[in-house]
């Protein structure tokens, strides 16, 4: 298995870029709850060992990776859009809208942006968007990591909220479990009405 390195930063910071964040989002294929970006800007004098893509990761690893990240780098945030927005805009959309909101959440703002797959034309920013990017660069599986146990804190959060879904098991995603509560119960308002197996039940 091919470990993600930090060639790409290294040479933009060759370049003279400083502030490189990666961007990764948590969420896209759910069927229920927010899509989440995360935004990571790596401290070139502190190495984190164990970084990979979040869903290589057993769920007690990214607990603790998630911890040793946040406490290690030099920024990171998180862009939240809700499955109401979801719906509204599209699914494409709203992940640029994650990405947007994450760098602007970012306590030092970034020179540089490496992002998983999606390119940010409206942020005024240099950047680079790459297919495959939570694998083989660093900062971006870091973000990865940050996105991914973040969101699963929000749905453990909403499984108290609607306790009959099991949110806390499926995270939102389309399981077997999640597809017979649906069935049982219909859907709650944090389904995304615009999913095509939503829209099933939704037409049924």
């Amino acid at each position: 298995m091919h470990l993600p390195t930090l060639r790409q930063e290294n040479r933009l910071r060759r370049r003279g870029f400083r502030l490189i964040a990666g961007l990764d989002e948590a969420g896209r294929g759910s069927w229920a709850g927010p899509l989440v970006a995360g935004a990571v800007i790596l401290d070139p004098a502190k190495k984190i060992p164990g970084v990979r893509d979040s869903k290589l990761l057993r769920p007690i690893q990214r607990q603790s990776l998630f911890e040793v990240i946040t406490q290690n780098v030099l920024g990171w945030s998180v862009g939240i859009v809700s499955a109401a927005t979801i719906d509204e805009i599209g699914l494409g959309p709203a992940n640029r809208l994650a990405f947007e909101i994450a760098v602007a959440n970012l306590d030092v703002p970034p020179d540089y942006l490496l992002i998983d797959a999606l390119p940010l034309p409206t942020v005024p920013i240099p950047s680079a968007s790459i297919v495959g990017a939570d694998r083989s660069i660093t900062s971006v599986a870091a973000a990865s990591i940050v996105a991914k146990v973040y969101r699963d804190r929000l749905m453990h959060e909403f499984a108290k909220r609607y306790p009959r879904y099991g949110f806390h098991r499926h995270k939102g995603y389309g399981t077997a479990l999640h597809h017979q509560m649906i069935r049982r119960y219909g859907i709650c308002d944090l389904h995304r009405k615009s999913f095509r197996p939503v829209k099933h039940f939704l037409a049924a």
